[in-house]
């Protein structure tokens, strides 16, 4: 069922809250129209913090605008009249309001399909008693809004009993007065003759006595009441604080929590729309309950009646002030991280909001966040509330910025976009610590006033550690560092520690999270991977899962200690893959068409039972970002003998000047994808469509191939007519003489310690043949003649 028609059906509050949704800044009369096209546009795919992003904002403002006035112009008769007037007239206002900011209206659509959304899953859930969690609201969501429910049950209350005991006290006072007026005329009758005295005051005495009753016993009453309601109180700030903690210190640390591995390639966080609506209420509820407990101290002062009530609702106005104050400062939050990798003299943005400053009217006089850079003992120092003013450990460009009032959405933030790093000041570093392992963090500040001036707060918070670099060379160590704290750090740790030993299958989550992100797929790492890259890491031969389920894994082992017989890390090997797969070849591993952790043993197990010409890829072991393909052939030295060649690894440099497919294709001895696929089915389509024929100018444009330099058996050995070759050497296959030849496998310097063919060996040569391609024809011939 669309989403409108199920608002339509919302009653009582939920009603009002969606129809508040609307007004000048959005007519309801454009979501009834246009129901359809408004919840079937890409709202969501729009980055709204990201002012490249303006252009798709910009196409959907136009779509909505071109839409009203396709709608008005279709109303017909004298009913449809009024209403093509008045949607003219919407298409005119929402092109005149959001023309100059067309992320606003993205903001603000975004905004009402999400609380409508809420409203009608809540209404949805209040609907079914006693079932279960409705559109994969948790069912924690209806304990917060059930809870919500009674504290505004309970808030009522006191307000009605508050209203009860101020009339109280009015008449009180009142009847007080008259005691007072009694004993005033009672001094008076010293100057009336002595009969009429008495007379006058026994009627008198006997007024003043029973009222002096009623006193006695209406203050006690009083204070009975007063006493009733701090209690009363005392009670709702106990759920208010309860349901706080749910909120702050679950909810919203949950939050902080999947930001932190989103960090890491995890899920998106979520948006903070709910969590704004329930710190709202928080904020609401807190405030009336605080202005209550002033009333009554109000009245306590107006009337002073001795007992234990004066100190009660000193303590109460205290936990009250404590209460708003952790709610304050706990929801000063950064909405959008900036760079965990930052890299000096290079622009970087973040966005911190707080998420009842509309509720405080916090907006009305905007606050001004700042943002410094501290060090990681400067954060320790200032969770422990040392004195680190003025401290920073460099400078920050742009760190100014003043927290503006969204009114569609009532969201109070401060969008930072064009801060710049222009200086670090490193600490000293521990042992074997490298600068790519020291952890800074962007302190974000404010201050600001609620209630007239009478509660001022002072706001911090800070980012998620960052890792400074000034070169690119560094973002790889960088990435780790950020890497294993954001996977294996625990909520309110001092800042930044983490363990140094983790479990091999918490770090596997952890690689599978990034290399699912970074690629972009959603083929993680199998189970034969995990234990291909536990081999690597542990330097072991075990094919059992299970036997690593409870080995540890140190940071050294993870990114600073280099793997056996190598220059690099595992770390590195690791992030080399992903580097290559994101860059150049994910397509072909959500194919399923790359393999690629194996090691050569495996690769040569696998490819000797199937025919010849079959081949797989997989990455290489001896360089970073390296993939290798692997076949089975003939041995051209011994008749009747099969082996399996391993072709010298591809890396990134070598993809952007041909694609692996079209590398494929150049190579007519291989045949079948392992286990039994014709490559053509796999890779064909990704391969780049044959050149021209036709001469331009004098000119041929040449055409790079991959050749091996080594004989095989195959179809169709010979090129296709007509193109030329770039040759990384040359191949016996477009020779005369078809006699098989096999280079020594360690002597040759075009194969490299492990038998792979090193194509780079003859890059000059294949610039010469380029060279030699790109002039005209005549001076070609004309040279060789010569």
């Amino acid at each position: 069922m669309a989403l409108w028609i199920q608002a339509q059906q919302l009653q009582g509050d939920a009603l009002l809250q969606m129809q508040s949704l609307y007004g000048q800044h959005f007519p309801i009369e454009v979501r009834h129209y246009l129901a359809q096209w408004l919840e079937a546009q890409p709202w969501d795919a729009i980055d709204l913090e990201n002012q490249q992003e303006e252009f798709k904002a910009k196409r959907l403002l136009d779509g909505l605008i071109q839409e009203l006035q396709k709608k008005a112009e279709h109303q017909m008769g004298e009913d449809g009249f009024l209403l093509k007037i008045k949607l003219g007239h919407y298409a005119t206002q929402l092109k005149s309001s959001y023309d100059p900011c067309p992320l606003e209206l993205v903001r603000c659509v975004k905004h009402i399909l999400y609380t409508e959304q809420r409203l009608v899953q809540e209404a949805s859930n209040a609907s079914s008693p006693g079932s279960g969690p409705v559109d994969g609201t948790p069912q924690k969501y209806q304990q917060i809004n059930q809870t919500f429910e009674e504290l505004r049950v309970m808030t009522q209350d006191t307000e009605n009993d508050l209203r009860k005991l101020q009339h109280s006290q009015e008449y009180f006072i009142i009847q007080y007065q008259e005691s007072l007026r009694i004993q005033a005329q009672l001094s008076s009758l010293a100057s009336i003759p002595p009969a009429e005295r008495v007379q006058r005051e026994s009627g008198l005495q006997s007024r003043k006595s029973t009222l002096e009753v009623w006193l006695t016993r209406e203050a006690n009453t009083l204070q009975k009441y007063r006493q009733e309601l701090a209690e009363k109180h005392q009670r709702t700030l106990a759920l208010l604080r309860k349901q706080q903690t749910v909120i702050i210190d679950d909810e919203l640390i949950q939050w902080k929590r999947r930001q932190q591995l989103a960090g890491n390639g995890g899920p998106s966080e979520g948006g903070l729309d709910i969590l704004q609506a329930w710190c709202e209420k928080l904020a609401d509820m807190i405030w009336q309950n605080r202005q209550q407990i002033r009333r009554v101290e109000h009245l306590t002062q107006q009337l002073p009646i001795p007992g234990p009530t004066e100190e009660l609702l000193t303590e109460l106005n205290g936990i009250v002030t404590d209460i708003i104050s952790a709610l304050v400062t706990s929801t000063f939050i950064i909405e959008k991280q900036p760079p965990q990798v930052l890299k000096t003299q290079t622009k970087f943005s973040a966005t911190v909001r707080l998420l009842v400053g509309g509720k405080l009217n916090v907006h009305m006089n905007p606050p001004q966040v700042k943002a410094t850079i501290i060090s990681e003992q400067q954060a320790k120092a200032l969770l422990k509330n040392e004195n680190t003013r003025n401290d920073s450990s460099g400078e920050i460009l742009n760190n100014n910025c003043v927290m503006e009032y969204h009114q569609t959405t009532g969201t109070l933030s401060a969008h930072f976009r064009t801060m710049s790093l222009k200086r670090i000041k490193r600490s000293d570093r521990r042992g074997a610590e490298s600068v790519t392992e020291e952890k800074f963090t962007v302190l974000f500040e404010s201050q600001f006033s609620v209630g007239g001036n009478e509660l001022v707060f002072h706001v911090k918070t800070l980012s998620l550690p960052v890792v400074v670099i000034v070169h690119g060379s560094q973002d790889n160590n960088a990435t780790a560092t950020v890497l294993w704290d954001n996977a294996f750090s625990e909520p309110g740790r001092v800042p930044f520690v983490v363990p140094d030993k983790v479990l091999w299958p918490q770090l596997c989550e952890a690689l599978n999270m990034k290399y699912k992100s970074e690629v972009q797929s959603d083929r993680g790492l199998s189970e034969d991977n995990l234990v291909f890259l536990a081999q690597k890491a542990f330097s072991s031969s075990s094919n059992n899962p299970e036997d690593y389920c409870n080995m540890t894994i140190s940071w050294s082992q993870f990114n600073r200690e280099s793997l056996p017989g190598r220059n690099f890390t595992f770390w590195q090997w690791f992030d080399g893959v992903i580097e290559l797969m994101k860059k150049h070849l994910k397509s072909h591993w959500n194919d399923g068409a790359i393999l690629g952790f194996l090691n050569k043993q495996q690769a040569q197990d696998m490819l000797m039972s199937k025919p010849n010409g079959t081949f797989l890829l997989r990455f290489s072991d001896s360089e970073i970002g390296g993939i290798t393909i692997a076949w089975v052939a003939e041995n051209p030295n011994k008749a009747g003998e099969r082996m399996v060649w391993n072709l010298m690894p591809f890396t990134t440099k070598d993809f952007s000047i041909r694609s692996l497919a079209d590398r494929i294709s150049d190579l007519n001895h291989l045949l079948f994808l392992y286990p039994n696929q014709p490559k053509e089915e796999v890779f064909s389509r990704y391969c780049t469509p044959p050149n021209s024929k036709a001469v331009g100018d004098g000119y041929v444009k040449p055409e790079i191939k991959q050749v091996v330099k080594v004989e095989f058996s195959s179809p169709n050995p010979e090129p296709s007519p007509g193109n030329s070759f770039m040759e990384h050497a040359a191949s016996p296959t477009v020779n005369q003489h078809h006699n098989f030849t096999i280079y020594p496998s360690m002597n040759d310097p075009m194969l490299d310690t492990e038998g792979e063919f090193d194509l780079e060996e003859t890059m000059d040569m294949a610039r010469q043949v380029e060279e030699f391609l790109r002039q005209p024809m005549e001076t070609q011939w004309s040279g060789q003649q010569s």
